[in-house]
């Protein structure tokens, strides 16, 4: 019966076992097929879409240089005119090699048509011209062309989808027969386990409710219990084996209130390195705690917090001294590990470590009734080291760093001294070379050669920036007492409408479009900084933004408050650089890069306005798709007699 038994046993299970793992292996192989097939179809679709629009957006590059060049006759528009063709027909010849659908690959060929007709219709006359050429006819006829271009581009991107969309039809179809197929050989695998549940009930379930009988009552508390040695050979070697963890409970009871009592003292060292006081006393008691949980005989500990704060303990008051060869034999040991120093027999130690002008440390038990440690215990010794360890570690580095604050507190206050010396220095001489070069500009005008003329005009320029960098540092020291201009009601709105007219020509230089949206926005404050701080924003705006971007400022008033955002899409500012934004010199790293001018003081002087003002100034920003700044200033009531609405005057 034993053999037959085993045998059907070991069968049905052997069977169960293979209709299993054939199961998951062929669901991990097919699901493994299909999501490679997936990513690759994904891929080729997202390819074909980054090449097709990298054919558009190389193609507009020419275009936008072929503009520039019949408007103005300037070769150098003619550079991205170059390169975009070449880069768009380059961006063409990879499409086509890659499309495997013939109705994507005939509208890429339509497309690379319209491009040809527009360079040979267009382009290619205008820059055989060699000239401007600010036809409106021949403008619009390039614009029709164009059009016609990214209608075609458009095609291609529609059909690139409607591919994509059929690769993921066709997926889901191969998903849906896989589920079917595989949940049919889950099905196969659950009949197969309950006929072998209900061929082996009787042989089976007598004896295995003998068997969790016995370990309930043995849960319950009953040390006793034991099992029945019936049934097959197998469930007799069970009913063994449970009747072996009966006899091993109460040791292994005995160990886990060793071991609870281990945990205690973990948690008593724990808190007695949270707790606030003298060092020396709680080193004392930690001593003390460790010696009466390892029964030892003497507790030593030395600790470095800082260079020249070395901490001694000895426990109990009346131990011997250590001999030092312990602590020589202890510096040159690794941290954290319990080891039996020669020196010291019955003793048992820890080094703890150290670092730049701190000696390591070490701690010591010593037991001489009973030598030998076991295995336990070191790892208590270790651990609880290590613990301590670690909050001297910490300590350290908060002794470390408020030095460091204080430091930096001194650094950061002779940085003000220095500015504020420069600044005021630098007043002086600049007002005088500001002045008789205006002088000699005006009395000498006529008797003035061209390059001497070129030369004060340089002088007057540069002069009269570092004049402004000087007073943005003025206006940003801290020691500087400043007496603002009194406070009047000021409608931004206005100010944004006399900014817009003002910088509207620099816009207009890089053919941005800007659109500004306006209503009725009182505050109460200094219309001069007002104004300032709002064309720093617009200013940075335009200089940040690339050829052809938009700009958009918003001004209302709601809830108490006068909102005033600004939103361009330019090049953007790095996450990492957006905490420090409004600090006096700093400046985003991608600024830096692409050589872009400035100072580091404008977004700092905005912030130093708006906060005279009750305000609050914020950004956000994507980085290479634009950023938007928004000032938010307490709502002032409008005037009976309503001044002008630009606020500066």
């Amino acid at each position: 019966m034993f053999s037959s038994l085993r045998y059907r046993v070991a069968g049905g299970f052997a069977g169960l076992l293979a209709l299993f793992l054939v199961l998951i292996i062929g669901q991990f192989v097919v699901s493994d097929r299909l999501r490679v097939e997936h990513i690759g179809h994904t891929e080729h679709v997202d390819v074909l879409h980054d090449t097709n629009q990298a054919v558009l957006q190389q193609m507009t590059n020419a275009e936008t240089g072929v503009r520039g060049f019949q408007l103005t006759g300037d070769e150098a528009f003619l550079e991205p005119y170059d390169s975009g063709r070449a880069a768009a027909f380059e961006a063409l010849d990879a499409l086509a090699a890659i499309v495997d659908d013939p109705e994507v690959s005939r509208l890429v060929q339509a497309e690379r048509e319209t491009a040809e007709n527009w360079l040979h219709a267009y382009a290619i006359p205008i820059v055989n011209a060699g000239e401007a050429d600010a036809d409106a006819g021949r403008l619009a006829r390039g614009k029709a062309l164009f059009d016609e271009l990214r209608a075609a581009n458009a095609d291609v991107a529609a059909a690139i989808g409607a591919y994509g969309d059929a690769l993921a039809r066709d997926e889901r179809a191969d998903t849906r027969a896989a589920g079917l197929l595989f949940g049919s050989l889950a099905v196969i695998v659950v009949l197969a386990g309950m006929g072998l549940a209900l061929l082996h009930q009787r042989h089976l379930l007598a004896p295995l409710e003998d068997i969790r009988g016995t370990l309930r009552r043995l849960a319950d508390g009953d040390l006793g219990a034991r099992c029945r040695p019936v049934g097959p050979g197998e469930l007799k070697a069970v009913a063994g084996t449970v009747n072996d963890l009966a006899a091993e409970t109460e040791r292994l009871i005995t160990a886990e209130r060793a071991r609870a009592a281990r945990s205690e003292l973990r948690q008593a060292i724990a808190a007695e390195l949270r707790s606030e006081g003298d060092p020396r006393e709680i080193g004392w008691r930690m001593a003390m705690l460790i010696g009466n949980a390892m029964g030892a005989d003497a507790v030593h500990g030395q600790v470095t917090f800082q260079p020249g704060d070395r901490l001694e303990v000895h426990w109990p008051p009346n131990a011997a001294t250590l001999d030092p060869k312990v602590a020589e034999e202890m510096a040159n040991a690794v941290p954290g590990q319990a080891v039996t120093p020669a020196s010291l027999p019955g003793g048992l130690a820890v080094a703890l470590s150290g670092d730049s002008g701190c000696p390591p440390g070490m701690i010591c038990v010593v037991r001489s009734a009973r030598p030998e440690w076991q295995p336990e215990e070191r790892r208590l010794l270790a651990s609880l080291a290590r613990e301590i360890d670690h909050t001297v570690h910490q300590f350290r580095l908060r002794l470390r760093q408020a030095r460091l604050i204080s430091e930096l507190r001194v650094l950061d206050e002779q940085k003000d001294v220095f500015v504020s010396t420069v600044t005021h220095e630098l007043r002086t001489p600049l007002t005088s070379i500001l002045g008789y070069t205006e002088m000699l500009v005006e009395d000498e005008g006529d008797d003035l050669s061209p390059i001497q003329k070129r030369g004060l005009d340089a002088i007057l320029r540069n002069a009269n920036r570092l004049q402004e960098t000087v007073t943005d540092l003025l206006l940003l020291d801290r020691s500087n007492e400043r007496v603002g201009a009194e406070a009047v009601p000021v409608d931004l709105a206005g100010v944004v409408d006399n900014l817009y007219e003002s910088l509207g020509t620099a816009a207009r230089a890089k053919d941005l479009r800007w659109d500004v949206t306006t209503e009725p926005a009182w505050v109460l404050g200094d219309a001069g900084q007002l104004e300032r701080a709002l064309r720093n924003l617009l200013q940075n705006a335009i200089k940040f933004t690339d050829q052809g971007g938009r700009l958009e400022c918003r001004v209302s008033a709601a809830n108490g408050e006068v909102h005033v955002e600004i939103t361009d899409t330019g090049i953007g500012i790095p996450p990492d650089d957006l905490p420090g934004l409004f600090t006096p010199f700093h400046r985003a790293s991608n600024a830096m890069h692409q050589a872009v001018q400035g100072s580091g003081l404008g977004l700092a002087i905005v912030r130093t306005i708006v906060s005279e003002h009750g305000g609050t100034v914020t950004a956000r920003s994507d980085l290479g798709k634009g950023s938007t700044f928004t000032i938010k200033l307490p709502l002032s009531q409008q005037p009976l007699a309503e001044p002008t609405r630009s606020g500066p005057g």
